[in-house]
């Protein structure tokens, strides 16, 4: 099995509690992540009502996304943990190419109880890179990163010195997944039709023979 159908299995199962985690509630639907990458590539004008959104909550979207939280370095260390988490594979896009790393920055500032464990995790990762191969972790080669990323991959293998790394992966692992899942590309992954319009032909003719209505009565 695919590294990415086991991903979409665990997605399958757990979604519902990873959402919760990345702070979709009742007081606000956070902006899909494609969506929130495409936002990023036009100018500021005035915001319209988007469907299903309130003039207040297209408002409160709107001065969130103005807003900046994470600098340049941490952005560029979240897009690669991001990638790491869900590469490109096949026809399905890796997580940084639909926008999860702005669907990332966005969750920080709309929940800001995120903010202080993604800091603190992101600094975490580059000392340990300082300390096993004298850069930052955007620094390092792949295989490098890979094996910072090994020893805190599993919340419950990690050693004791790891369990700040190991939880900050788990918030990392919960919200790529949720940004990904949520955007077209990942309704696509997992098969997920939505609803979608049909023509309607009438009862079948297996049903009608079940019931003795095909006659000329």
């Amino acid at each position: 099995m695919k590294r990415r159908d086991v991903l979409r299995n665990i997605t399958l199962s757990s979604v519902g509690v990873a959402i919760t985690t990345a702070g979709v509630n009742a007081h606000t639907n956070p902006v899909p992540p494609d969506e929130l990458a495409e936002a990023g590539k036009k100018k500021k004008k005035k915001q319209k009502t988007a469907p299903g959104r309130t003039p207040e909550e297209t408002e409160r979207d709107a001065k969130l996304m103005a807003e900046v939280f994470f600098n340049e370095h941490e952005m560029a260390t979240i897009t690669v943990l991001c990638d790491i988490i869900l590469p490109a594979e096949g026809a399905s896009p890796s997580a940084s190419q639909v926008g999860v790393p702005a669907f990332i920055e966005f969750i920080a500032k709309d929940m800001p109880y995120h903010q202080t464990p993604l800091r603190g995790g992101l600094m975490w990762i580059d000392n340990q890179a300082m300390k096993r191969f004298n850069k930052k972790f955007v620094e390092c080669a792949q295989n490098q990163r890979i094996q910072i990323i090994d020893d805190i991959a599993y919340p419950k293998d990690a050693k004791p010195e790891f369990t700040q790394g190991a939880a900050f992966f788990n918030r990392m692992r919960d919200l790529t997944m949720t940004g990904f899942y949520t955007t077209e590309a990942g309704f696509k992954d997992l098969g997920y039709m939505g609803n979608k319009p049909n023509l309607w032909q009438g009862v079948p003719k297996d049903v009608l023979e079940q019931y003795g209505l095909t006659g000329n009565e």
